[in-house]
């Protein structure tokens, strides 16, 4: 059996990388494999990327404040590319954009209180095309 492969991201011009390191490696440890595309991606180098790696899952990194132009972006992108691999969207994230972004085709979304547990969990329930059943965690 293979592994979960999931690509993480940082989409735009959010330089800030220590947390989505943090996640990479906490889903390494989980027991997936992870793909690390690096900061100031492009939707469609996020798409791209996702498409190449075959991976079954990508997790947005988004601190910018883009994360309503951006992350709807790079699901747009991953369509265009005939691509279903489902999008979570972790960072700092208003709850009341959850609705929005989960309409605009993000899997979930998790907030900056996220317990690792939470992250692992989401994650394996979207790789599994499953939809998890909670909003942003709220900011602690």
């Amino acid at each position: 059996m293979t592994a979960t492969r999931v690509l993480v991201a940082k989409v735009g011009l959010d330089g800030h990388d220590r947390g989505v390191k943090v996640v990479a490696r906490l889903l390494r440890d989980a027991g997936f494999e992870v793909i690390y595309t690096g900061l100031f991606q492009t939707p469609d180098t996020v798409a791209a990327a996702a498409v190449d790696e075959d991976v079954d899952v990508i997790g947005l990194s988004m601190l910018s404040g883009a994360h309503m132009t951006l992350a709807p972006l790079v699901v747009e992108a991953l369509r265009a590319r005939g691509c279903d691999v489902p999008v979570v969207v972790g960072g700092i994230v208003p709850p009341q954009d959850v609705s929005d972004l989960e309409a605009a085709g993000i899997a979930a979304v998790l907030g900056p209180g996220a317990s690792a547990d939470e992250v692992v969990e989401t994650i394996a329930t979207a790789a599994r095309g499953e939809r998890p059943h909670r909003e942003a965690t709220p900011h602690r």
